[in-house]
Order: structure tokens, then sequence, then C-alpha cells
């Protein structure tokens, strides 16, 4: 059996393009990572200086605080009542996208299969692989939603899970929630719905999972993008009673808390949206001037449905070669698509997380493009 070698993440490979684009007066313009530049709300901050949790231990599955202000959000966004006791904290989504699949299979020995979107997010083909599973990817139609007849029989019985994102990383796509959570709840497998873009919908009102019932589903989301606190990690998920409870014990037992100042900062941001709908203005605009850009440089860039990313498919259909090209032309980092998946291998993906001022940078270099 072959020994697990961890693959380096596709940003830690890009340091010759990242040298080249360098170069550029004002420096490199990165647009890979979707990591928020923009400040997170006054009272986060506040909060987490002063809640006085620093010395005790933290509740793992949340303080009441906690769970109450992300089922209050729940409410007020997204429209459905989730029950406080049926919510658990998680430090950020990725470490629960990466860590749920060993912890399904404790509870399903039989089963040792992740089914996940063909294009997306590498942690949860990541998280099957951690797990000792067969990561299965799902073609995505036309629409973005998961072509759920081509998943095999076969796959189907041995699957511990269905990931869903929507929207998504990378394209944007919105996905039929109702669909795939009567597919899960026909086979009784586990549909995990990773929600962490949904205040971030372009086209029409924001969705959850949730909203087709709790049985045998789960609602991820984080205030990562929500609330540009990707380094405070602080996130939930929610849903089915009987999966919260197990996967709350499972998760104390083995350490997982969110500290206990940020627990109470995390409270406050899931308790107000002024500031998300600001955040909502800022990367609306972002978009509709970078496609405008875009398509000057003769690029096919359209407005994603939902999310911060554009999806840009280069003119040759060689996604790497139009990533070297924004480094040594624009001085400009993008991902190339195939970080999400072989579909993706004739695509780029831009982050649109920078402030103005270094996508003003893209704006005056993408005349030489």
């Amino acid at each position: 059996m072959d020994r697990f070698t961890p693959p380096p993440l596709v940003w830690e490979t890009l340091g010759d393009l990242r040298e080249v684009a360098e170069r550029f007066p004002g420096g490199a313009v990165d647009l890979t990572i979707g990591t928020p530049f923009d400040p997170p709300p006054n009272a986060v901050i506040e909060a987490l200086a002063s809640s006085g949790t620093e010395r005790g231990y933290p509740p793992s599955i949340g303080s009441v605080a906690f769970r109450t202000a992300a089922a209050g959000w729940m409410r007020r966004r997204l429209g459905v009542e989730v029950d406080p006791d049926h919510v658990a904290a998680t430090i950020g989504s990725k470490e629960f996208v990466a860590g749920v699949p060993q912890w399904l299979r404790l509870r399903s020995p039989e089963r040792d299969t992740v089914l996940y979107p063909a294009i997306s997010y590498p942690t949860y083909a990541m998280g099957a692989q951690l797990a000792g599973c067969r990561a299965v990817p799902v073609p995505v139609g036309p629409s973005g939603a998961l072509d759920l007849t081509a998943i095999e029989p076969g796959d189907a019985e041995r699957a511990l899970c269905l990931w869903v994102n929507s929207p998504a990383n990378p394209t944007g796509a919105l996905d039929d929630l109702e669909a795939a959570a009567r597919w899960g709840q026909t086979r009784q497998v586990p549909v995990l719905s990773d929600e962490c873009y949904a205040e971030f919908t372009w086209d029409g009102p924001a969705h959850t999972i949730l909203e087709h019932g709790v049985s045998g589903l789960l609602a991820v989301h984080s205030l990562s993008k929500r609330s540009n606190m990707a380094g405070v990690r602080a996130g939930f998920f929610a849903g089915d009673p009987e999966l919260v409870h197990y996967l709350s014990q499972v998760r104390k037992h083995a350490g997982f808390m969110v500290p206990g100042p940020i627990q109470a900062a995390a409270a406050v941001a899931w308790g107000d949206d002024v500031h998300v709908d600001r955040q909502r203005e800022r990367y609306a605009l972002r978009i509709a001037n970078m496609v405008t850009l875009l398509r000057g440089a003769e690029l096919d860039a359209v407005a994603p449905a939902g999310a911060f990313y554009l999806w840009v498919p280069a003119p040759d259909g060689d996604g790497a070669a139009l990533t070297r090209r924004f480094a040594e032309r624009a001085g400009v980092l993008v991902t190339p698509g195939v970080t999400y998946g072989r579909p993706g291998i004739g695509f780029v993906r831009l982050a649109l997380v920078q402030p103005d001022r270094a996508l003003d940078l893209v704006a005056l270099r993408l005349g030489r493009f």
C-alpha cells in the first residue's frame, strides 16, 4: 500500500508566477485565495477583547449565546426556524469539511464513499482521502446543479454523505437544494450543504437546504466570508437533531472547541446584518467592474449567480496558460481551474476580495493584456 503524502496546496506551487507578478510597479495583485481584506464590524473586535471568557474551557458545542445568535440569523436571513439545541459550533468550516467523513464512517462503517461536486472546493475530496474513503465526483449540469442521475447505484449504496455547495466555489452556481435533499432522504444518505456564501447570492434570495426539512440534512455556515472574519475561525452546522448530537459528542471527545472570546465575538457578528449588506454592495460593484474589464480584454467573463469569484474560460481552453498570461502581462495571480477538478482545466478563478486600490491596479494593467 502506498504511503499517504499530503499534496501541496496549489497556491504553494505558484512561486515562479508570483515572482514574475511582483516585478510590476505596485507588486503582485493576488486574486487566488478568497481571503477577505475588508474590515469586520467594530463591535466584533470589541467583543473579542472584552468577553472575559479566556480563562475557562469554552463549550465545544458553542455557548448558548453563540447558538442562539446563529439560529436567529438563519431565521432572519434564510427564513428557517432552527432550535439552538440543533446548532453546533465549528472552528471555521474547513476543519468540519475535512473531518466529517471519518466521524460519519465510525457511525456507518459499512459505507466508504463521499460524493461531492466534480467542480468544487478541494477539501471535499481531501476529507474523504483523510478518512481512507473513496472520493467520487458527481457531474455538474449546465445550470450548475449536480446531475444526481449520474450517481451510480453502487456508489449511492456505499455513500457516507453527499456534499452540495450553493452558491458554489469556484463557479458561483446555485444548486437545486430541494432535489439534493430528496435524493439523500430517499436513500438515507446524509446531505451536507456548504452554504458559506449564502449571503452573497445575486440571483434571487439566499437559500438553505433546511427549507426542505432536517431529516438527514445538515447546513454548514461560516463567518469567514459573511463577516470578513476568516482569521477568527468560527462557523456552525445545524439541522438533523440526531446527526448534530452525534457529531457534537465526537467533537467533544476530540477537543474541538472554538475559543471563548471568539464565540462571544461570533455571537455579535451573527446578530448584525448591516455590515453584511454593506459588504454585498462592495462585492456587487467589484464583480460588475471586473466583468467589464475582462470583457474589454477579450475574455468571456460573466457575473456569477452567487459568491465573489469569477470563473473565466480560457480562450484556447488552456487554464494553466491563461494563469501564466495574467501573471506575465498584468502582474495578477489567479487560480488555475484544474485546482477544482478535471472539468475545470479550461478555466481560471478570480477572487475579488482585494481592496479597491488593488483592483484599480488590475484595471490599469489589463490594457496590456
